[in-house]
């Protein structure tokens, strides 16, 4: 099993490679975070932004997520506060979403 330590990350601790993602990684990353213990709605985020990652190839926009993946934006920086779009691509094991800074 890939742990955190088997992984590379960018200079701003994203995943280098997405493929090597998985549920322990997300957790360590949320920890990282300050947003462990991960529950149900983070998941639902959390697959929300891989599905739609394996479909375009790019981290989701904040207005992609709060519009297509049932939680809104309230909820989203309730669940991943000062960033959720960044953070929820981090934890997700994906690159920075464009447009982020």
């Amino acid at each position: 099993m890939t742990t955190l330590q088997d992984v590379s990350l960018d200079t701003e601790g994203f995943m280098v490679d997405p493929n090597a993602w998985n549920p322990e990684i997300a957790e360590a990353l949320a920890e990282e975070e300050g947003l462990a213990p991960l529950n149900e709605r983070h998941w639902a985020v959390i697959d929300f932004v891989r599905k739609d990652w394996g479909e375009t190839g790019e981290s989701p926009t904040l207005r992609r997520i709060t519009k297509q993946s049932g939680v809104n934006t309230k909820e989203l920086y309730a669940l991943f506060p000062k960033g959720p779009a960044k953070k929820v691509a981090r934890v997700a094991g994906l690159g920075k979403p464009k447009g982020c800074i």
